[in-house]
This record gives C-alpha cells, structure tokens and sequence, in this order.
C-alpha cells in the first residue's frame, strides 16, 4: 500500500483524523523528530503536549513512548494546553524543542503536528525540510521504536508536567495583571471549547474583574463549529455580549493561539484592526519601539503606525515560520498575521492568543476608556479601514487541480484592472496579491493547512471591499458559494 504523504505546511503537519491521521503516522513523524535530535546532548528533553481535539491525549502518548523508545526524556502536559503554553514551557525548561498534537483552528475532523525549536517558535522552512528527509528514511525503512508509556514513566524517561504555572508566571511579567485585576471589568471569553479554556479566568479573575465563560467545556467536535474565532462562528459570544454588561469579549481558536476581539457593544473587531490597535497600544500607552513584521495578508495601516512611531514595518509571506524568524533577527516589537496570530517582544516568536487578548484588557484599563471609544480615536489616526476574506472549500482530492489552475491563469497574465480599479503593484511569492493605489489591495491564495482557496480584500468601506471581492472572483473564474473554481 502506497504510503500518504506527510508533509510540514504552513504551521505543522495536519491531516483528518483515521485517514492520514493515524497511530502508524504519528509514530513515524515523532520517529523523524528523534532521529532529527540524535546528536543533541542525551539529557536534552522535549515537550509534548496536546489540545482538546478527539484523542488528542492518546496521540500525545504515542508521540511520549516513542521518544522514550529512543532515549530522549519528555516532559508530557498532564492536560490539554494552548499550543503557546507548550510553547513557553520549552523555553522555561531549556528543553531540546517540542512537539504539539492540535490541529490550531481546522476542523473538527482534523488533527495535526506542530514542532517546536528550542526557542519556541514555528519551526522554519529548513528544520521542517529536515524532518521531512528524516520522515522519508523511517518510512522506507520501517524504523519506528515504542516502549510502553508505563515502563517509560516508571523509567524516568517520561515525566507529566502541568505546564500552567510556568505560563502563567511569564504572562505575569508581560501584562499588568494586577491592574487588570482590580479594575472591576466585565469579561467575556470563549474559548471554543478548546485548550484555552480557563485560562483567562485563571489570570486575572480574583479580584473585582469578573470573567464569563462560553463554551468552556471539552467538546472534540466544537459543538459542531469550525474552530476559527471569526464570524459566524463567533456569533453567539456576540449575542451574549449584545445583551449589555460586559466591557471585552475575547475569543479564541482551538489551540488558542490566534485571537477573536469584541468591543464592549458586542461589535466584532476584524483581525487586521486587532493588529492596529494592538500596536498602538505598544507604542502609545506603553511607549514601546522597534521593528514590525507582518504577513502579506495583514493591513497597511501598520505602516501608517509605524511611521508615526518610528517603527519599520515588513512585509512577508504567511506563517509564523517566517514571521518568528524574522522577529528572531530584528528583536521585533510585534508580528502580525490576518489570522488572528500576533506575537510580542520579550516572549516566544510565537502567536498568543491569550497574552493577545489581555492586552485589550490592559488597553481599556490604561486609556480608561471602552473599547469602542479606542477604536473611534485609533481610526481618525490611520483613516478608513474595511477587510473581508472569503473561503473556498475544496476537496482533498480536488484541491491540487485547483491550485494547479489557479497557477495556470496567473501565468496567462497577470489582471491589470479589478472592476474599474488598476493594479499599481503585484506580489507573487505567496499566493498572488495586487495593489489597487495606496489605500487597497486584494489578494488570492490557496491555504497551507486546509483544502481552501482564500481571497482577501482590503479597502476604505465595507461596500468597496465586496464589489472588489466580487470583481476579482469574476476575474479569477471563482463560482458557486462552495467555491467552485473554473479553469
């Protein structure tokens, strides 16, 4: 039988769970992550841990036994975790690297394999294209090792770790929580029934600040949800929000390292200007500066803060595998990416959805003013802001002819128009992005963790930003509401 193929996308490998998702696969890229760690030192460990997905925690055993099988001490979370927490206890611990069993924000149906480096972060396109080579050896020659995960506990090899407190301290030193603390706000936080359940409770909750929680139970289905804080997914955490009472609504994914924000009106508040208002409130209330990246997906109106900050912006492809690189390089004072993933200064090159979500908590208590009033004064600073993407879903099977096509009619030519708009600027290095003047742009890429199709758009107002939509899906042969794409 033909073997699948496994490979290391944008973040991590992932794959639907008893189809490619196996026991058997898992193994063998937990093998490859061993044999990619021979020649460390001996005592060097690494993390494992998992989120609340359909046996997550049985897959993180797995990927325990057959590091212990090949000598390499793990330190395996007692329970579920965000990805960023497993993340930080890598560095808290100087472990070797880490590897975590979540599938971030995919469907319920999926599961997956993050691989941490020593310092915390997306591991970069080199380590990933290493494991990779390593994969291929175990699978040609059938060389996985496994110990029983009872003996390797009993040996010393494996030791369970509940890695909250570690997190909790370095979020300590990141966030004034005590501030927060007492402030007497109202919070809102739904976790999707993912990792991150309790987690906001458990740091800022105690004193006159009360948390709510939605959707804070286990559920490996996510109550029938795509796990992805964005509307509508998110709609009823609106709706509560809505009903009066609260001050910010935080929700997060199913790994909880990317971010949804709500103001106080119940008001959804899109990723790109999460990302604006996080980095105002970096350098304005916090006086903060240094180099900015973000993904080629994120808004312009970071260049606009950066100017006036002093903080050069760049500009680079999607994933935190470069965006963590880079932050490396520069000691960047924030990385931003239109998922909802931002990472910070001081912390892991990583995305947070947590530590994300309380800076708006700091941000309210600071500026001593509601979220809504905050993003009325940011906007008058970077002018009119509208964003919408749009999904098209695939099959697995269907999806490498589509992308297939999607090249072939680039290569055509490129569109020098969108409706009545002209193209000033392309970008094709990751996926194919077209600037329409100075305050516009449009973009279509096929995403690296799902069988999907992406088109963004970024404009001035809401009604500028669909005719743009619907104006470049005309272009690109897009049809039908599940995406259906024409050659």
């Amino acid at each position: 039988m033909e073997q699948p193929k496994i490979s290391f996308g944008t973040d991590g490998w992932r794959a639907v769970v008893g189809d490619d998702f196996t026991y058997a696969n898992v193994r063998a890229v937990t093998q490859a992550v061993a044999q990619y760690l021979a020649a460390a030192p001996a005592e060097g460990k690494v993390v494992v841990g998992h989120d609340t997905r359909f046996s997550a925690e049985l897959f993180a055993r797995e990927v325990a036994r057959v590091l212990a099988a090949n000598s390499r001490p793990v330190l395996l979370s007692d329970r579920p975790s965000p990805t960023q927490v497993s993340a930080w206890l890598v560095v808290d611990r100087k472990a070797l690297g880490g590897v975590v069993v979540t599938a971030s924000h995919n469907p319920p149906e999926f599961n997956g394999i993050k691989y941490k480096p020593d310092y915390g972060g997306s591991a970069p396109p080199e380590v990933t294209a290493r494991l990779e080579e390593e994969l291929t050896l175990v699978l040609a020659n059938d060389s996985v090792r496994t110990m029983a995960i009872e003996e390797a506990i009993s040996q010393g090899l494996v030791e369970l770790v509940d890695p909250r407190p570690s997190y909790r301290a370095q979020i300590a030193r990141l966030v004034q929580l005590d501030a927060i603390k007492q402030a007497g706000l109202h919070i809102l936080h739904d976790p999707m029934y993912g990792s991150g359940a309790g987690y906001i409770t458990d740091l800022v909750a105690g004193g006159a600040t009360q948390v709510t929680e939605l959707h804070s139970e286990r559920n490996p289905s996510f109550g029938g949800l795509h796990p992805e804080p964005i509307p509508p997914n998110v709609d009823e955490a609106a709706q509560v929000l809505r009903g009066g009472g609260f001050d910010l609504g935080i929700a997060n994914d199913g790994d909880a390292d990317r971010v949804g924000i709500f103001d106080e009106k119940g008001d959804f508040v899109d990723q790109l200007e999460v990302a604006t208002l996080l980095l105002w409130h970096l350098c304005e209330n916090r006086k903060l500066q240094g180099p900015v990246v973000r993904s080629l997906t994120m808004t312009r109106r970071l260049d606009l803060l950066g100017q006036r900050y002093s903080c050069p912006v760049e500009e680079l492809p999607v994933g935190f595998k470069y965006l963590g690189t880079r932050m490396r390089e520069l000691d960047a004072l924030f990385a931003a990416e239109e998922s909802g993933g931002f990472g910070f200064r001081g912390h892991i090159p990583e995305r947070d959805g947590i530590l994300s979500g309380l800076f708006f908590a700091e941000m309210i208590v600071m500026t001593g003013s509601p979220l809504s009033e905050i993003r009325q004064r940011v906007a008058k600073l970077v002018g009119p802001h509208a964003y919408a993407r749009r999904d098209h879903r695939f099959s697995r099977e269907g999806y490498p002819s589509a992308r297939e096509r999607l090249v072939h009619r680039m290569k055509i030519g490129p569109p020098k128009t969108v409706g009545a708009e002209r193209v000033t600027a392309t970008r094709s290095d990751d996926g194919y992005k077209y600037w329409l003047g100075e305050d516009s742009w449009v973009l279509v890429r096929m995403s690296g963790t799902e069988p999907l199709m992406r088109v963004y758009c970024e404009s001035t107002t809401p009604e500028r930003v669909q005719q743009l939509l619907n104006d470049f899906e005309t272009e690109l042969g897009v049809i039908g509401d599940e995406g259906g794409y024409g050659g």
